[in-house]
């Protein structure tokens, strides 16, 4: 499995020693109280990861939207990466990439009643939210695993399948932030984009080679996609399911994401002709990049189309020079996630048990004492209780 998914830079291996050193002096802080980790009344709930590169993060925190809005006032608080602002930005309707960052922006326009706000001071952010709305009864921190001046309620790392933590290496060599003693740190640890064939095998292999304590919950995700979105829809209004893109169709996939590879594996089953156009992460699309997307995309064969990502299309709305073509066949694909092994009810549970349990609001509460006074009453229930 290890040759398979990570591939180390040998020579620079003293020079992640040398890194880890400092991560490791940084955390011993943090762990004997001489630097301050802030804790907080309203329920709190981190999402991160220890490794450069995407795990899936976005849709696994708005799995997390959609599922406490049906609770209560649900907030999300990011550092908003690459905005063109500064200091504590609260979303609305009008924000765009350039003010709170794609993904930010992106959650916001997916569930308009969320509070959605950014801050690279996480703790100033969070005063902030909880004195604008003090009737919050949830926040959560997206990519925040390691920022350890908050303490949060519950904290969630994600493991990204094609590279696992146990495999890699501290930058610069491999991939990792921090020691893989971080992942101590989790309560939840979730391996993400795994592969739908995955056999009970394998599973059972992955849960040993992961080694989580006792008193941290293991979940498996898989990659869902919705229906085909036109971006332009004053150009196209059609939807389609990725199903009926047809083996004869020619993909430009457009990516501006940390890992593209499971997407272009996902649509390789649809059609073998796939011509990708690959960007950094959060890349700001140019004059340039539009040209070399039309030129592309009028080279190509019919039929056609171009595919992009949620995230990409918060920037992409934004860029004037598309060619008509090119607006009448941009399509975006929504992405979601899936839990593995009927694992979704346990991690419901984990996650609105610990809502309910601290929970300022006395409905929130009620609810909870109303839930345990339930589940007392069903026979071998009793060991589902879970605390953090």
């Amino acid at each position: 499995m290890e040759g398979d998914f990570i591939k180390i830079n040998e020579w620079l291996l003293p020079l992640s020693w040398f890194y880890g050193l400092g991560v490791r002096f940084r955390n011993f802080l943090f762990d004997v109280g001489l630097r301050k980790s802030h804790a907080f009344t309203v329920p709190i709930i981190s999402v991160g990861n220890i490794t450069v590169g995407g795990t899936g993060k976005t849709p696994h925190v708005e799995h997390l939207i959609r599922m406490l809005q049906q609770e209560g006032k649900v907030a999300v608080l990011s550092r908003g990466y690459k905005r063109k602002t500064s200091g504590f930005v609260r979303a609305d309707e009008n924000s765009t990439a350039r003010d709170i960052g794609d993904e930010p922006c992106q959650m916001k326009r997916k569930f308009p009643n969320a509070i959605v706000a950014v801050d690279a001071k996480r703790v100033r952010g969070i005063e902030r939210l909880t004195t604008e709305e003090p009737d919050i009864d949830v926040i959560l921190l997206d990519d925040a695993f390691q920022h350890r001046q908050v303490k949060p309620g519950i904290n969630i790392l994600l493991v990204d399948y094609h590279r696992l933590i146990i495999y890699d290496k501290l930058l610069p060599a491999g991939r990792l932030r921090e020691p893989l003693k971080g992942k101590n740190r989790a309560d939840i640890v979730i391996v993400t984009k795994c592969p739908k064939t995955l056999n009970p095998m394998e599973f059972r292999v992955l849960t040993k080679a992961m080694d989580v304590y006792p008193y941290q919950h293991l979940y498996f995700t898989t990659t869902k996609y919705g229906n085909l979105q036109p971006l332009f829809p004053n150009y196209n209004k059609g939807t389609r399911a990725i199903a009926d893109i047809g083996a004869d169709k020619h993909v430009l996939l457009l990516t501006g994401i940390a890992s593209p590879r499971q997407l272009a594996e996902d649509l390789a089953p649809q059609t073998s002709h796939i011509t990708p156009i690959t960007f950094a992460d959060h890349h700001a699309f140019r004059r340039k990049d539009v040209a070399r997307i039309n030129r592309t995309f009028e080279a190509m064969p019919s039929p056609k189309c171009i595919i992009t990502t949620e995230k990409d299309a918060v920037r992409l709305t934004a860029v004037e020079g598309f060619s008509d073509e090119v607006r009448q066949s941009l399509f975006v694909l929504p992405v979601s996630i899936d839990f593995m092994l009927n694992q979704e009810e346990k991690f419901y549970e984990n996650i609105i048990g610990y809502v309910r349990k601290n929970s300022r609001n006395s409905i929130l509460a009620k609810r909870k004492d109303d839930h345990t006074a339930r589940d007392s009453h069903r026979p071998g229930n009793g060991s589902r209780t879970i605390s953090f």
